[in-house]
């Protein structure tokens, strides 16, 4: 029977990597995000209404001519249920998409229930869509660390228009929350 300090000193060492300087972080590869000319993530990654309703966007924006996809950090919180979400409401441009959809990384009865309070008459025509895993939003690259604020990584705010199947506009908040790039007033303009 070995003993522990026999133990030791016959495991396999490893170094720990030093930890980075404060204030210091490195990443070899640089943020991607969604780029004009691209596809939308391939697969039934959404859901509508329950999660039993599964929804590919890619195939969608497939047999339609143009497509609005707005993407929000949280269902009911205060700039996407004040501002940003009514901005596409009340917007008459927003009738002219095929598929207007808005995006969140939140359960599908949340999405249901937030759509149920923003649109209740359902006159927009604006999908409210979960994306419950974020595997759509991670296939964008546009998920953030906002576990200090949601518990969860999170969608940055944006609005992306396709046509023909590809992205054709983007427009993304560059502190990940705000609403200076992606209100409907800018997006649609």
């Amino acid at each position: 029977m070995l003993t522990r300090t026999a133990l030791r000193a016959s495991a396999p060492v490893f170094a720990r990597p030093a930890a980075p300087a404060a204030g210091r972080f490195f990443s070899s590869s640089p943020a991607r995000l969604v780029k004009i000319g691209e596809l939308l993530p391939e697969g039934e990654l959404l859901q509508e209404g329950s999660p039993g309703n599964k929804v590919d966007l890619r195939k969608e924006a497939e047999g339609a001519r143009n497509m609005l996809i707005i993407g929000v950090p949280a269902a009911f919180s205060p700039a996407c249920s004040a501002s940003h979400i009514p901005s596409y409401i009340q917007h008459p441009k927003t009738q002219e998409f095929d598929v207007k959809a808005v995006v969140s990384v939140n359960d599908a009865f949340v999405m249901k229930a937030w759509k149920e309070n923003l649109d209740p008459a359902g006159e927009s025509g604006i999908r409210f869509l979960a994306d419950p895993s974020g595997e759509f939003t991670k296939g964008l690259d546009l998920l953030f660390d906002s576990k200090a604020i949601f518990g969860n990584d999170r969608s940055k705010r944006y609005a992306l228009i396709v046509e023909d199947g590809k992205v054709t506009k983007i427009a993304v908040e560059p502190d990940n929350t705000g609403t200076a790039v992606s209100l409907a007033d800018k997006v649609l303009a």
